[in-house]
Protein backbone atom coordinates (compact mmCIF):
# COMPACT_ATOMS: atom_id res chain seq x y z
CA UNK A 1 0.00 0.00 0.00
CA UNK A 2 0.95 3.38 -0.50
CA UNK A 3 -0.21 6.21 1.72
CA UNK A 4 -0.47 10.35 0.79
CA UNK A 5 -2.12 12.87 2.65
CA UNK A 6 -5.82 13.77 2.18
CA UNK A 7 -6.85 17.08 -0.57
CA UNK A 8 -10.17 18.34 -0.54
CA UNK A 9 -11.09 16.56 -4.10
CA UNK A 10 -10.83 13.42 -2.47
CA UNK A 11 -14.27 13.81 -0.65
CA UNK A 12 -16.32 12.42 -3.39
CA UNK A 13 -14.17 8.86 -3.98
CA UNK A 14 -13.88 8.70 -0.13
CA UNK A 15 -17.79 8.92 0.60
CA UNK A 16 -18.29 6.39 -2.57
CA UNK A 17 -15.77 4.36 -0.83
CA UNK A 18 -17.03 4.15 2.72
CA UNK A 19 -20.23 3.72 1.34
CA UNK A 20 -19.65 0.69 -0.27
CA UNK A 21 -17.77 -0.95 2.85
CA UNK A 22 -20.84 -0.25 5.28
CA UNK A 23 -22.77 -2.14 2.44
CA UNK A 24 -20.48 -4.79 2.58
CA UNK A 25 -19.45 -4.74 6.23
CA UNK A 26 -22.13 -2.78 8.43
CA UNK A 27 -22.06 -0.32 10.23
CA UNK A 28 -19.87 -1.53 13.30
CA UNK A 29 -16.58 -0.25 12.56
CA UNK A 30 -17.30 2.52 10.77
CA UNK A 31 -20.20 5.52 10.63
CA UNK A 32 -21.81 7.49 7.80
CA UNK A 33 -20.22 9.13 4.98
CA UNK A 34 -21.72 12.55 6.33
CA UNK A 35 -18.82 12.27 9.35
CA UNK A 36 -16.59 12.54 6.85
CA UNK A 37 -16.54 15.96 5.98
CA UNK A 38 -17.68 17.10 9.51
CA UNK A 39 -14.88 15.46 10.99
CA UNK A 40 -11.67 16.67 8.71
CA UNK A 41 -13.31 20.24 8.33
CA UNK A 42 -14.78 21.18 11.46
CA UNK A 43 -13.06 19.12 14.14
CA UNK A 44 -9.86 19.73 12.79
CA UNK A 45 -10.31 23.69 12.02
CA UNK A 46 -7.73 26.05 11.97
CA UNK A 47 -5.16 23.27 13.97
CA UNK A 48 -2.91 22.16 10.78
CA UNK A 49 -2.97 22.11 7.38
CA UNK A 50 -5.79 19.43 6.55
CA UNK A 51 -3.25 17.42 4.28
CA UNK A 52 -1.16 17.44 6.93
CA UNK A 53 -3.66 15.81 9.46
CA UNK A 54 -5.51 13.48 7.01
CA UNK A 55 -3.59 10.18 5.54
CA UNK A 56 -5.17 8.05 2.95
CA UNK A 57 -3.76 4.94 2.47
CA UNK A 58 -4.66 2.96 -1.72
CA UNK A 59 -3.86 -0.43 -3.20
CA UNK A 60 -4.02 -2.34 -6.09
CA UNK A 61 -7.82 -2.06 -5.61
CA UNK A 62 -8.31 1.98 -4.62
CA UNK A 63 -8.84 3.16 -0.90
CA UNK A 64 -7.54 0.99 1.58
CA UNK A 65 -7.89 3.22 4.77
CA UNK A 66 -8.01 6.79 6.17
CA UNK A 67 -6.32 8.18 9.20
CA UNK A 68 -8.32 11.89 10.61
CA UNK A 69 -6.25 12.70 13.07
CA UNK A 70 -5.84 15.68 15.65
CA UNK A 71 -9.91 15.84 16.93
CA UNK A 72 -10.57 17.14 19.38
CA UNK A 73 -7.00 18.30 19.79
CA UNK A 74 -6.03 14.72 21.18
CA UNK A 75 -7.92 12.15 19.47
CA UNK A 76 -8.05 9.82 16.31
CA UNK A 77 -10.01 8.42 13.92
CA UNK A 78 -8.85 5.36 11.91
CA UNK A 79 -11.04 3.54 9.37
CA UNK A 80 -9.91 0.77 7.09
CA UNK A 81 -11.52 -1.23 4.11
CA UNK A 82 -13.34 -5.11 5.63
CA UNK A 83 -10.73 -6.54 3.86
CA UNK A 84 -7.79 -5.15 6.02
CA UNK A 85 -9.74 -5.31 9.34
CA UNK A 86 -7.41 -7.17 12.53
CA UNK A 87 -4.37 -7.57 9.62
CA UNK A 88 -1.09 -5.93 10.47
CA UNK A 89 -2.07 -3.03 7.65
CA UNK A 90 -4.46 -1.99 10.11
CA UNK A 91 -2.19 -2.09 13.15
CA UNK A 92 0.30 0.18 11.31
CA UNK A 93 -2.39 3.08 10.15
CA UNK A 94 -3.47 2.69 14.07
CA UNK A 95 0.17 3.33 15.02
CA UNK A 96 0.60 5.90 12.59
CA UNK A 97 -2.23 8.05 13.63
CA UNK A 98 -1.10 7.94 17.37
CA UNK A 99 2.16 8.98 16.62
CA UNK A 100 1.23 11.76 14.24
CA UNK A 101 -1.68 12.69 16.69
CA UNK A 102 0.90 12.60 19.66
CA UNK A 103 3.42 14.84 17.55
CA UNK A 104 1.24 17.16 17.02
CA UNK A 105 -0.99 17.88 19.84
CA UNK A 106 -0.29 20.38 22.77
CA UNK A 107 2.09 19.66 25.08
CA UNK A 108 -0.05 19.44 28.07
CA UNK A 109 -2.19 16.69 26.75
CA UNK A 110 -1.00 13.47 28.44
CA UNK A 111 -3.21 11.09 26.54
CA UNK A 112 -3.86 10.63 22.90
CA UNK A 113 -7.37 9.68 22.63
CA UNK A 114 -9.81 7.80 20.23
CA UNK A 115 -13.38 5.31 20.13
CA UNK A 116 -14.40 2.61 19.00
CA UNK A 117 -17.70 0.48 18.16
CA UNK A 118 -18.98 -1.12 21.25
CA UNK A 119 -19.40 -4.40 18.47
CA UNK A 120 -16.23 -3.61 17.02
CA UNK A 121 -13.97 -6.67 18.81
CA UNK A 122 -11.50 -6.56 16.14
CA UNK A 123 -10.90 -3.22 16.97
CA UNK A 124 -10.64 -3.33 20.45
CA UNK A 125 -8.20 -5.99 20.44
CA UNK A 126 -6.07 -3.62 18.47
CA UNK A 127 -6.02 -0.93 20.54
CA UNK A 128 -5.63 -3.14 23.62
CA UNK A 129 -2.48 -4.77 21.81
CA UNK A 130 -0.93 -1.72 20.88
CA UNK A 131 -1.53 -0.29 24.57
CA UNK A 132 -4.77 1.51 24.52
CA UNK A 133 -7.22 1.52 27.76
CA UNK A 134 -11.02 2.00 27.74
CA UNK A 135 -11.56 5.03 29.95
CA UNK A 136 -14.96 6.09 29.42
CA UNK A 137 -18.73 5.52 27.39
CA UNK A 138 -18.29 8.50 24.75
CA UNK A 139 -21.32 8.33 22.22
CA UNK A 140 -24.57 6.72 22.23
CA UNK A 141 -25.26 5.66 18.68
CA UNK A 142 -29.42 5.67 17.75
CA UNK A 143 -31.54 5.21 14.77
CA UNK A 144 -34.75 5.84 13.77
CA UNK A 145 -37.00 4.26 11.17
CA UNK A 146 -38.52 6.60 8.19
CA UNK A 147 -41.06 3.94 7.80
CA UNK A 148 -42.53 5.23 10.83
CA UNK A 149 -45.54 8.38 10.40
CA UNK A 150 -43.10 11.36 10.73
CA UNK A 151 -45.09 14.69 11.87
CA UNK A 152 -45.30 17.91 10.13
CA UNK A 153 -42.27 20.90 11.30
CA UNK A 154 -44.19 23.31 13.11
CA UNK A 155 -42.25 26.39 14.83
CA UNK A 156 -43.74 29.47 16.80
CA UNK A 157 -45.71 32.35 14.82
CA UNK A 158 -42.86 34.64 13.57
CA UNK A 159 -40.25 31.76 13.07
CA UNK A 160 -39.34 30.78 9.51
CA UNK A 161 -37.92 27.04 9.11
CA UNK A 162 -35.88 27.19 5.54
CA UNK A 163 -32.92 25.78 4.06
CA UNK A 164 -29.55 27.90 4.86
CA UNK A 165 -27.79 30.58 2.54
CA UNK A 166 -24.38 31.53 2.15
CA UNK A 167 -25.66 34.93 2.98
CA UNK A 168 -26.31 33.20 6.79
CA UNK A 169 -22.70 32.20 7.57
CA UNK A 170 -22.24 35.20 9.86
CA UNK A 171 -25.56 34.37 11.76
CA UNK A 172 -24.85 30.39 11.51
CA UNK A 173 -21.43 31.12 13.39
CA UNK A 174 -22.80 33.32 16.10
CA UNK A 175 -25.37 30.08 17.04
CA UNK A 176 -23.04 27.62 16.97
CA UNK A 177 -20.66 29.53 19.30
CA UNK A 178 -23.79 29.74 21.79
CA UNK A 179 -24.90 26.29 21.04
CA UNK A 180 -21.51 24.58 21.19
CA UNK A 181 -19.29 26.88 23.38
CA UNK A 182 -17.42 27.53 20.08
CA UNK A 183 -15.83 30.52 18.31
CA UNK A 184 -16.19 30.53 14.59
CA UNK A 185 -16.57 33.84 12.86
CA UNK A 186 -18.54 34.04 9.82
CA UNK A 187 -15.93 33.81 7.62
CA UNK A 188 -14.52 30.88 9.00
CA UNK A 189 -17.66 28.90 8.68
CA UNK A 190 -18.27 29.91 4.87
CA UNK A 191 -14.79 28.80 4.30
CA UNK A 192 -14.16 25.60 6.60
CA UNK A 193 -17.39 24.29 6.01
CA UNK A 194 -19.81 25.93 3.48
CA UNK A 195 -17.21 26.13 0.93
CA UNK A 196 -15.96 22.65 0.84
CA UNK A 197 -16.67 19.78 -1.03
CA UNK A 198 -19.73 17.64 0.96
CA UNK A 199 -21.48 20.54 2.20
CA UNK A 200 -24.79 22.01 0.62
CA UNK A 201 -26.68 24.57 1.86
CA UNK A 202 -30.19 22.82 1.12
CA UNK A 203 -29.40 19.86 3.85
CA UNK A 204 -28.18 22.97 6.59
CA UNK A 205 -31.97 23.14 7.88
CA UNK A 206 -32.28 26.55 10.04
CA UNK A 207 -34.57 28.06 11.98
CA UNK A 208 -34.62 31.96 12.03
CA UNK A 209 -36.51 34.34 14.62
CA UNK A 210 -38.14 37.07 14.59
CA UNK A 211 -35.21 39.31 15.23
CA UNK A 212 -33.55 37.52 11.88
CA UNK A 213 -30.87 35.36 14.38
CA UNK A 214 -30.57 31.38 13.89
CA UNK A 215 -32.03 30.27 16.71
CA UNK A 216 -32.14 26.57 15.73
CA UNK A 217 -29.94 24.43 12.90
CA UNK A 218 -29.18 21.15 11.90
CA UNK A 219 -27.03 19.72 9.00
CA UNK A 220 -28.40 16.55 7.66
CA UNK A 221 -26.45 13.55 5.38
CA UNK A 222 -27.24 11.34 2.58
CA UNK A 223 -26.04 7.95 2.04
CA UNK A 224 -27.83 6.47 -0.80
CA UNK A 225 -26.15 3.33 -1.12
CA UNK A 226 -27.15 2.70 1.82
CA UNK A 227 -30.22 4.35 2.21
CA UNK A 228 -29.37 6.23 5.80
CA UNK A 229 -30.13 9.94 6.58
CA UNK A 230 -27.90 11.31 9.59
CA UNK A 231 -27.78 14.54 11.49
CA UNK A 232 -24.59 16.05 12.41
CA UNK A 233 -24.35 18.37 14.26
CA UNK A 234 -28.09 19.84 15.72
CA UNK A 235 -27.99 22.56 17.87
CA UNK A 236 -30.17 25.18 19.63
CA UNK A 237 -28.97 29.31 20.34
CA UNK A 238 -29.84 29.02 23.76
CA UNK A 239 -31.63 32.33 24.01
CA UNK A 240 -34.19 29.94 22.19
CA UNK A 241 -34.31 26.83 24.21
CA UNK A 242 -37.34 24.68 25.05
CA UNK A 243 -39.38 25.92 22.27
CA UNK A 244 -39.25 22.81 20.12
CA UNK A 245 -36.92 24.44 17.56
CA UNK A 246 -34.66 21.62 16.93
CA UNK A 247 -36.96 19.09 17.22
CA UNK A 248 -38.90 20.99 14.26
CA UNK A 249 -35.80 21.46 12.25
CA UNK A 250 -35.10 17.68 12.64
CA UNK A 251 -38.57 16.53 11.45
CA UNK A 252 -38.30 18.55 8.48
CA UNK A 253 -35.10 17.13 7.68
CA UNK A 254 -36.86 13.36 8.17
CA UNK A 255 -39.13 14.42 5.87
CA UNK A 256 -37.10 15.59 3.17
CA UNK A 257 -34.63 12.05 3.78
CA UNK A 258 -37.51 10.08 3.28
CA UNK A 259 -38.48 11.78 0.31
CA UNK A 260 -34.87 11.26 -1.12
CA UNK A 261 -35.53 7.66 -0.42
CA UNK A 262 -33.99 7.25 2.67
CA UNK A 263 -35.21 4.39 5.06
CA UNK A 264 -33.09 4.62 8.43
CA UNK A 265 -32.06 8.43 9.57
CA UNK A 266 -29.42 8.10 12.40
CA UNK A 267 -27.80 10.42 14.86
CA UNK A 268 -24.70 10.27 17.41
CA UNK A 269 -24.75 12.08 21.00
CA UNK A 270 -22.26 12.64 24.25
CA UNK A 271 -22.96 9.66 26.51
CA UNK A 272 -23.80 12.14 29.36
CA UNK A 273 -25.94 14.33 26.96
CA UNK A 274 -29.30 14.02 29.01
CA UNK A 275 -31.10 16.94 26.70
CA UNK A 276 -30.30 15.48 23.20
CA UNK A 277 -30.60 12.05 24.51
CA UNK A 278 -34.47 12.94 25.45
CA UNK A 279 -35.06 15.26 22.66
CA UNK A 280 -33.91 12.48 20.65
CA UNK A 281 -35.86 9.35 22.13
CA UNK A 282 -39.10 11.89 22.03
CA UNK A 283 -38.65 11.63 17.69
CA UNK A 284 -38.62 7.87 17.85
CA UNK A 285 -34.75 7.37 18.02
CA UNK A 286 -33.40 3.95 19.48
CA UNK A 287 -30.27 3.33 20.87
CA UNK A 288 -28.38 0.26 18.81
CA UNK A 289 -24.69 0.77 20.01
CA UNK A 290 -22.48 3.31 21.74
CA UNK A 291 -19.06 3.98 21.51
CA UNK A 292 -16.03 3.58 23.73
CA UNK A 293 -13.10 5.89 24.52
CA UNK A 294 -10.02 4.85 23.94
CA UNK A 295 -6.58 6.21 25.64
CA UNK A 296 -2.83 5.82 25.58
CA UNK A 297 -0.30 7.72 27.44
CA UNK A 298 1.69 9.92 24.90
CA UNK A 299 5.02 8.98 24.17
CA UNK A 300 6.21 12.44 26.62
CA UNK A 301 4.23 11.37 29.24
CA UNK A 302 6.21 10.32 32.24
CA UNK A 303 4.74 7.73 34.13
CA UNK A 304 2.65 8.51 37.50
CA UNK A 305 4.58 8.12 40.79
CA UNK A 306 2.50 6.57 43.83
CA UNK A 307 2.34 10.23 44.79
CA UNK A 308 0.62 10.69 41.66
Amino acid sequence: MKARPYADDDMPLLQSTFATWIAEAGRCGYDHIGELPHRIYENLRDRRPVGELVRLWEGDTGLAGIAINLRFGSAFDVFTAPSLRGTPEERRMLEFAYQTTARFMNPGERYVLTDVFDCDATRIRLLRELGFERFRTWDHVNDRDLGQPVAEARVPAGFVLRGARPADADQLAEARNHAFEQDWTGSQYRAAVMEKPGYDPEREIVIEAPDGRIAAFTVYWIDEVNRTGHFEPVGTHPDFQRRRLARAAMVHAMRRMRALGMTVATVNHDAGNLPARRLYESLGFVRRHETYGFRRPSPSTPPLSVSQ
